[in-house]
């Protein structure tokens, strides 16, 4: 009997080992740079590849480094106490500064809970520690301004998180933001067509600049061993410092069924179901609408739009970890039972479900991530992604190139000083990869695209020096180069009816003749006052512009549209223009040198 109570109460302890599954924001860039620096140094092992991290699982990491404090700085250790504080929930306790008990009674029951008042966020936590939450403000703006003038961007709003008897998780935010300054499109730096980092976002109705909301939140159930939810969060896959090419958040965030195994220390499963806006009518499905009197309108309805992915991590050590997965993007009248399946080849599963109807079959990828750490304070990372193959392209004698994307980087840090850090990251993307024949099913959620902001045909480059003098403090120097080449439409090619052998498109030759290139050098300081309250200055300059390409127009390429989908087949200064308008906001074309200076609260 003695050992049944040890077995049972055994059991019980890990049940709760894993407390919360509430994500955290990756826009809160300061703590994922902190753990990346504690990975590279070789105190803790995490996976990179899959973004974002859990808070119970951030909170774990930094308890792991605590016991490992004797190979931290000053500093580092500063701010792991001051991590620790922002996560204290995580680990079954309230912030210790600004904390008092209360006492808190209802009808039903009396229970003794503890209330922390901190940054200024509301903590609570039950004695039994069965039930946490809480609470915090948003606020935030940024002032932006170069010789074309003022730019604002401000946000508030708030966010709520729950855990309930350590298998229930329950969070929720609201972020209302504004952009003003400089009229309707010069206020707006995001755009489907823009090629910058920052995130995309889907605009409601504002003349004077760019309004939207941002609300996330989800329900988790877990246990130890894993997690299954219902989620809207930006995530990204693929181990990257300035921009993944496999799934990189630049989209705005989507509902999602989640899931995530983690049965042992050395593997980690993740699968999700999404809901992807299409941004693509569909001219069979529409509201009718009184416009007026005797008049009876259409109101057509975005297609429907689709996503499952799967990914799997295998860490057999604390110096190699490497995933891969694949995934489908699919445009069907309703969902389809098979994608639900989550560890599946779905390439395989769209040939059983879609071969032979004369039609494309849906658009499925792969991918994988590999990282490195062959000695202590240097990560090396790479990722490959892969939209459509074919052996006989590896031919030399074949023309045509497969559309894939690689990106491969470095991170050296914290020797031979401490707090120091030097990154670089390269990134090509092929023709045609990320786009398809059906628009509908391209790899895109809201006309963004869902790998790297460049697209196809593009090459980018990073190089970063980082350095942490004292906590809370981060200077960063760095200089990215973006160059677009030729653009096209992913057209397929008929002959007398049939499809042709091979692809004229997919058949030119990649990374030739640029048509855009930014060059971008920016010095940021960001110090962290208390948790989650940042204020940071930037000072940048930046030289978008646009070029000519000398060979003669191929079908499908991208020189100018007529409304009808015909070529405008622009020469010149205006096709020049075309090209500077379409991925360049305003604010930032040509040469600029931009101050930026803001301060936030809560990401």
């Amino acid at each position: 009997m003695k050992k049944l109570l040890t077995i049972v109460l055994a059991a019980s302890v890990a049940l709760c080992v894993h407390a919360q599954r509430i994500p955290q924001a990756i826009e809160y860039t300061e703590i994922y740079d902190f753990l990346e620096e504690l990975t590279t140094d070789g105190v803790i092992q995490s996976n990179a590849a899959i973004k974002p991290y859990t808070r119970d699982h951030i909170a774990r990491l930094l308890a792991e480094a605590q016991r490992k404090d004797t190979l931290l700085s000053k500093r580092q250790r500063d701010d792991l106490q001051f991590y620790l504080q922002d996560y204290a929930l995580e680990l079954d306790t309230l912030p210790t500064y600004y904390s008092y008990g209360h006492r808190h009674v209802t009808q039903w029951i009396t229970p003794v809970s503890n209330l922390s008042l901190a940054d200024p966020s509301l903590h609570i936590l039950t004695k039994d520690k069965i039930f946490k939450m809480r609470v915090r403000p948003i606020l935030g703006m940024d002032l932006m301004y170069n010789k074309k003038g003022l730019l604002q961007h401000r946000w508030y709003g708030a966010e709520i998180q729950m855990d309930i008897a350590h298998h229930v998780s329950i969070w929720g935010s609201i972020r209302d933001n504004s952009w003003s300054g400089l009229g309707y499109e010069g206020s707006r730096i995001t755009k489907p067509t823009y090629l910058n980092n920052y995130p995309g976002v889907q605009y409601k109705e504002a003349n004077y600049g760019g309004d939207f909301s941002d609300s996330r939140g989800g329900l988790a159930l877990y246990a130890w061993w894993g997690s299954i939810g219902i989620q809207r969060e930006r995530i990204t896959w693929g181990d990257a410092q300035h921009c993944s090419n496999i799934l990189s958040a630049h989209n705005p965030a989507v509902p999602m069924v989640t899931l995530q195994l983690t049965p042992c220390k050395w593997f980690q499963f993740d699968y999700f179901h999404a809901w992807l806006p299409s941004n693509v009518m569909d001219s069979t499905y529409f509201y009718s609408e009184w416009a007026a009197e005797g008049v009876n309108e259409r109101e057509y309805r975005p297609a429907n739009k689709f996503m499952a992915a799967n990914m799997f991590t295998f860490m057999p050590c604390k110096y190699i970890q490497f995933s891969f997965g694949n995934s489908i993007v699919y445009a069907e009248r309703t969902v389809q039972a098979a994608y639900f399946i989550p560890i599946a080849f779905y390439k395989s599963l769209d040939h059983l479900l879609t071969k032979g109807l004369g039609s494309e079959n849906q658009n499925s990828q792969a991918f994988a991530s590999i990282t490195v750490r062959p000695t202590d304070h240097l990560r090396l990372y790479g990722s490959f992604f892969l939209d459509e193959f074919k052996l006989a392209r590896l031919k030399p004698s074949n023309p045509e190139h497969n559309p894939v994307s690689y990106l491969v980087g470095f991170n050296w840090s914290g020797w031979p000083v401490k707090g120091l850090a030097i990154r670089g990251e390269f990134m090509r993307s092929y023709i045609a990869c990320y786009t398809h024949s059906i628009k509908v099913t391209d790899f895109t959620s809201n006309s963004y695209n869902m790998g790297h902001y460049m697209g196809d045909n593009a090459q980018s480059i990073y190089v970063q020096v980082s350095y942490r003098p004292v906590r809370g403090l981060r200077l960063m120097l760095d200089y990215t180069c973006d160059t677009k080449y030729r653009a096209y439409e992913y057209i397929r090619s008929y002959i007398a009816g049939y499809r042709s052998t091979s692809n004229p498109i997919i058949a030119q030759k990649p990374f030739s003749e640029k048509i855009w290139r930014n060059d971008i050098v920016n010095f940021r300081a960001v110090y962290e006052v208390f948790n989650n309250c940042y204020a940071h200055v930037d000072f940048t300059y930046n030289n978008a512009r646009a070029y000519l390409p000398t060979s003669d127009r191929i079908l499908g390429e991208d020189r100018g549209w007529n409304e009808d989908g015909t070529s405008k087949n622009l020469t010149g200064d205006e096709l020049k223009d075309y090209y500077l308008n379409k991925y360049t906001p305003l604010f930032l074309q040509g040469a600029n040198f931009t101050f930026t200076c803001g301060l936030s609260f809560g990401f």
